[in-house]
């Protein structure tokens, strides 16, 4: 008799699950709506000495060099150098033995409120992509440093997301090009993140449902937490907005307007 019982009790089980993933609103096919969606750059220089300053292009991520024009040992073996070409222009490089990889040529308003960079990468090839960047000042108030941030930056057409069932109540999250590749369930334990072949990284991510037209991941790298990830479907279910959220920053590293397919 409670064998009988336990087994009606597991295929039970395995039905409900079955019925959640066929049922899981966020199932199905995303592409970015690009003039409902937003980025935000933002960075801080900090004085770290004399002629010295501390740049974070990112939480945890943090070059420190003396601003004068050398290139100096920097983050992932590349170099950074800084010229003090006045007291309003600088002009940032980095490059990877001996290549450059991108240039910026800081500009200060007369007022300290505004940083424009006319910003431009290199690919291995040589060939140029320009940006350029607005920033704000969000902290600070003279001179470059301060925490600056900037939405200058577009969201590029043509990114996608795939979503499928995963193990049940789980999820499956395809979509490199937004940097989301993950297969999850939503029970608060770490799973590790997925590259664009689909092999694991040494970074992991946690995940919750607040309700049904709504989750959350959490992103950590050895142990400690870097950023948020949220995902709110619309009371229709045809629009999902994925808001990103970097530990230490005030305001989302962006904001992605997906609309179903």
């Amino acid at each position: 008799m409670l064998g009988r019982i336990f087994r009606l009790l597991l295929v039970a089980c395995l039905v409900t699950s079955s019925v959640w993933a066929a049922n899981d609103p966020f199932v199905g096919k995303w592409k970015v709506n690009p003039s409902k969606s937003k980025l935000n750059d933002e960075m801080k220089v900090e004085v770290a000495g004399t002629n010295r300053y501390a740049i974070t292009f990112a939480p945890g991520f943090a070059d420190t060099v003396v601003a004068d024009g050398s290139d100096q040992p920097a983050l992932q073996g590349t170099t950074l150098s800084i010229a003090v070409m006045g007291p309003n222009n600088w002009v940032v490089v980095r490059k990877m033995k001996g290549r450059t990889l991108l240039t910026g040529y800081w500009t200060l308003s007369e007022d300290g409120k505004t940083l424009n960079d006319a910003y431009t990468e290199y690919a291995p090839d040589g060939s140029p992509s320009s940006i350029p960047y607005v920033y704000e000042r969000t902290a600070g108030s003279s001179g470059f440093p301060g925490t600056w941030d900037s939405d200058s930056e577009k969201v590029k057409a043509g990114i996608e997301l795939q979503i499928e069932p995963y193990e049940g109540d789980g999820l499956s999250l395809n979509g490199p090009d937004a940097e989301i590749n993950r297969k999850m369930k939503f029970d608060g334990n770490d799973y590790p993140d997925l590259d664009r072949n689909g092999g694991t990284q040494a970074s992991v991510s946690s995940g919750r449902r607040a309700n049904e037209r709504s989750l959350e991941i959490t992103d950590k790298s050895k142990g400690k937490i870097t950023g948020t990830r949220q995902f709110e479907l619309s009371t229709d279910l045809k629009t999902l907005t994925i808001t990103v959220r970097l530990d230490g920053q005030n305001r989302p590293k962006s904001i992605l307007v997906f609309d179903r397919e």
